[in-house]
């Protein structure tokens, strides 16, 4: 009797233990669930974080502000600005939208803006002189190229050592990563190219009202440059949408207090008049590429994204009704629409290294 009621107890004892131990397990993997489930929302908020510090990589010619938005061991997104635009110019949404598709997203200031280096011009550089020739069909001269500026993405790449990533390149900077694209082919995973060119002749130009725009740097103060730059974003902005002038206003106040350099805005317009056409340069690319472009783009005319995705085997075109050349607030989920599937297509795809066909150097200009 005794034998069966310390079995009995001891049987007792042993449920109750494994039972404990299960409840224990049960309650931490009903909580690491919760947790998991409950806290990615703010997970991927603090890794999608777009006022990390903005970092400085020093290269053989420059040295380049920049900032890493994203984990490390992320698939690497480099976003290549236009003419005069700095990295705070990538609408903020726009890149926690990417880096939450699981992106580690790196947007950087081109050389001659932002805290990036300044380039002194040689002392016989005149951009109105360049133009001249421009319109006469002239060569133009410029202290640097586009070619250049690749080559300074591709140096902040390997400084920070990403051996592949993918491309976004905006208006100039969808120029500036046709050339990365040519020189790193088997670095380059995919290209997006959004309000850009071929550089080709014969395309439509734009008004001289907006190249006048463009071209009128010189201010002589402060309140004088924020107008003439609220001028400049209205006038490159859709028509179907109106502009808040206080808000203009306010956008050229935030670039105009964190970097101000209009003679290196020149200098930029001087590499981009020396360009020549880039179509044999596109006739040889082998990259995964995806054109975007506005039906109401003022500056480069939808004819350029049209000319552009022909000239690139393979690539996608997609026209955005009513997208002008800004990132404008009502185009932001359209081109979000555009752009977000096909770099989820990409992201981990590099079948297209096969078949890449290494761009003669001669063709790199």
């Amino acid at each position: 009797m005794q034998l069966w009621q310390r079995a009995g107890t001891n049987f007792i004892r042993l449920a109750l233990y494994w039972g404990s131990a299960f409840w224990c397990f049960f309650m931490r993997l009903f909580f690491l669930l919760a947790a998991l489930l409950f806290g990615l929302p703010s997970m991927a908020a603090s890794r999608c974080d777009v006022n990390v510090p903005t970092e400085r990589v020093d290269l053989a010619q420059v040295s380049l502000a920049y900032q890493s938005i994203g984990r490390a061991s992320d698939p690497a997104l480099l976003l290549v600005m236009g003419l005069g635009g700095q990295l705070i110019h990538w609408p903020d949404e726009v890149v926690v939208a990417l880096c939450q598709q699981g992106f580690r997203v790196i947007r950087y200031d081109n050389r001659d803006v932002g805290l990036s280096t300044w380039r002194q011009a040689p002392a016989d550089a005149n951009l109105t002189f360049e133009v001249l020739r421009y319109k006469l069909g002239l060569p133009v001269s410029a202290p640097y190229s586009l070619t250049d500026m690749a080559d300074d993405a591709l140096g902040l790449m390997d400084a920070l050592h990403v051996d592949q990533f993918h491309v976004l390149g905006a208006s100039m900077g969808g120029m500036i990563a046709q050339h990365l694209a040519a020189m790193a082919p088997q670095r380059v995973e995919s290209l997006t190219l959004i309000m850009t060119s071929s550089g080709a002749e014969g395309l439509p130009a734009p008004s001289a009202a907006l190249v006048q725009l463009l071209a009128r740097r010189g201010a002589p103060n402060r309140e004088v440059a924020l107008e003439q730059q609220a001028d400049l974003l209205a006038a490159l902005g859709s028509p179907a949408v109106a502009d808040d002038r206080q808000a203009l206003l306010h956008q050229a106040a935030v670039a105009y207090d964190r970097a101000f350099n209009p003679e290196g805005v020149k200098r930029q317009i001087m590499a981009i008049l020396a360009e020549p056409s880039r179509v044999t340069l596109l006739n040889q690319l082998r990259v995964p590429t995806l054109v975007v472009h506005g039906t109401a783009d003022p500056l480069l005319p939808v004819m350029h994204g049209v000319h552009l995705a022909a000239h690139i085997r393979g690539s996608q075109l997609k026209l955005i009704p009513g997208l002008a050349h800004r990132f404008q607030e009502a185009f932001k989920a359209p081109l979000l629409a555009a752009v977000l599937p096909y770099l989820q297509e990409h992201r981990e795809d590099t079948s297209h290294w096969a078949q890449i066909e290494p761009v003669a150097a001669g063709n790199l200009l």
